[in-house]
């Protein structure tokens, strides 16, 4: 008789049983974010590479520090083999995957419960880019030390472990966090500027309207542009976080690295590797945002 009552029932909806192994929307927003930096932090490596080695080039014979972008590519190849362009993946990886992850996470979080469904104005924006890649870059920063010690082709630490426990045990726990203050002071005013930039540039063209095939090409396009304008007012902090994460013994604070940078390589110093950067991040930014908002628009979640 039960078995007969049991056989008439409904059958249980497949949506109770996936209701409850839904995540939290901050672990979808985590997940997306860490699956759009894996993406993008793979294809661009050679540039960050690049950039790095551009901002910290040595000077020749005849005392020239100037190197074109090409130039040095030809080099890491030819002395290092193409795979050297990818050179510091391993760091790329362990910082980029959850610190976009961060990143993403903490902006949903912020935005659902600071702006409570509204759009974000263009303050709004900048407080939030600015926040969130703030908690992020303080949680990712001896990841950070590591990966630009290892694209400047200065350190052969064996792996992260050793190289997390060398700095340790030689520079304490300054040195895995050297470059802290600079590194904040670039990617925080860039988060917060892309933002802006990007939800002003995304609020011009009404997405209700568009095609939904035209929606990620649109996004796309308005990451390139907000990473532009964000790489040119951040580049100089880029500039002086590499020489103190390089050098933290003879660069203790930011005006030391200032004075070096000025008195080396005169104002045009504060701009090497600028293309390289401005490059990568406009493009991974712009990767990443679109890969982001795809994935949160696929698990139904407004981003």
């Amino acid at each position: 008789m039960q078995k007969a009552h049991a056989a008439l029932l409904p059958p249980r909806d497949v949506g109770d049983s996936v209701e409850t192994l839904m995540l939290h929307p901050v672990i979808k927003a985590f997940l997306c974010g860490a699956v759009s930096g894996t993406c993008s932090t793979l294809l661009f490596q050679p540039l960050d590479l690049l950039k790095t080695r551009l901002q910290t080039v040595q000077p020749s014979a005849d005392g020239s520090r100037r190197v074109g972008m090409l130039a040095l590519l030809l080099n890491v190849v030819r002395t290092e083999s193409l795979w050297g362009l990818w050179k510091g993946m391993a760091p790329s990886i362990v910082r980029c995957v959850p610190g976009v992850g961060i990143y993403f996470g903490t902006l949903y979080s912020s935005k659902q419960y600071l702006l409570r469904g509204h759009p974000p104005t263009a303050l709004e924006s900048v407080v939030l880019g600015m926040g969130s890649r703030s908690v992020a870059g303080v949680c990712m920063s001896p990841i950070t030390v590591i990966k630009t010690r290892y694209e400047s082709g200065r350190y052969g630490y064996r792996s992260i472990y050793a190289a997390l426990r060398t700095i340790y045990h030689r520079e304490g726990h300054r040195g895995l966090f050297s470059g802290l203050t600079a590194t904040l002071l670039r990617d925080a005013p860039f988060s917060g500027i892309y933002l802006m930039f990007y939800n002003q540039t995304k609020s011009i063209v009404s997405q209700d309207q568009l095609d939904v095939t035209l929606i990620p090409i649109v996004n796309f396009g308005c990451g390139i542009l907000a990473g532009i304008l964000a790489s040119l007012v951040t580049q100089p902090a880029d500039v002086i976080k590499t020489h103190m994460q390089l050098s933290p013994g003879k660069f203790r604070w930011i005006g030391q690295a200032v004075m070096f940078i000025f008195k080396d390589y005169g104002p045009r110093g504060f701009f090497q590797g600028g293309v390289p950067r401005a490059l990568r991040r406009t493009l991974m930014a712009a990767m990443a945002w679109t890969v982001y908002e795809e994935m949160m628009a696929k698990m139904g979640l407004k981003s």
